[in-house]
């Protein structure tokens, strides 16, 4: 994905994440952020990644996309749609094929998923989004957020999986978090800890769920 990088993320592209959050990669007292094992993928999703994705192809396919996520892929920063560019491959193919396929409950994506005609059409948007860069690093949150309790619950609950940065780990799946809108971020966690983001890794989904709501706004 450009200068972004696969597995590690080119330090000018990538938003530091722990800088935002006020932690210098800490151990916290508690529950390590030990990672969670692979979650179980339809063998539908391998299938399409195993195919070689034809990027000018996916251009043309990703019109229907643009419409919500923008030209560049960088969504709307109100959180009605996530950003793309930047996002690891494996995660934009998992989801597609899964908000297809009715594991993610997403009414508005679904007839867009399932308009793509085949393996090959979803494996040729995820090349195309694979080449959208990652836009600049948003600007600091406002005075008022505790971003150092968001930084121990993050290093003890998240980084994980996620990663120091938030960069996420395109082999298990695992979404980049860093540079992604706030408001998407917020409803999807919300979403998550109340069981209702039905693709969620379960470890996850433990562990959000013992959250409060202030926590979780703390912690994106």
């Amino acid at each position: 994905m450009g200068s972004r990088g696969r597995g590690g993320r080119d330090a000018a592209g990538a938003l530091p994440l722990l800088l935002v959050l006020g932690v210098a990669g800490a151990v916290w007292a508690g529950e390590a952020a030990t990672p969670a094992p692979e979650p179980s993928v339809a063998p539908s999703v391998r299938e399409v990644l195993v195919l070689r994705g034809d990027a000018l192809a996916g251009k043309r396919a990703y019109q229907s996309c643009a419409v919500c996520h923008g030209p560049d892929g960088r969504g709307r920063p109100d959180g009605t749609f996530p950003q793309l560019a930047g996002q690891h491959r494996e995660v934009i193919v998992k989801q597609l094929v899964d908000i297809r396929e009715g594991r993610r409950d997403n009414p508005i994506m679904a007839p867009v998923a399932q308009a793509l005609l085949d393996a090959q059409e979803i494996a040729d948007v995820a090349a195309y989004i694979e080449t959208l860069p990652m836009p600049p690093p948003p600007a600091a949150p406002p005075d008022g957020i505790p971003l150092q309790e968001g930084g121990r619950l993050y290093a003890r609950d998240c980084q994980g999986c996620h990663g120091a940065q938030g960069e996420g780990d395109a082999a298990r799946f695992i979404p980049v978090l860093a540079g992604q809108h706030e408001a998407y971020l917020l409803r999807q966690i919300r979403a998550i800890a109340a069981g209702r983001r039905h693709n969620a890794h379960p470890e996850m989904e433990r562990r959000v769920s013992r959250f409060t709501d202030a926590e979780l706004q703390a912690v994106v």
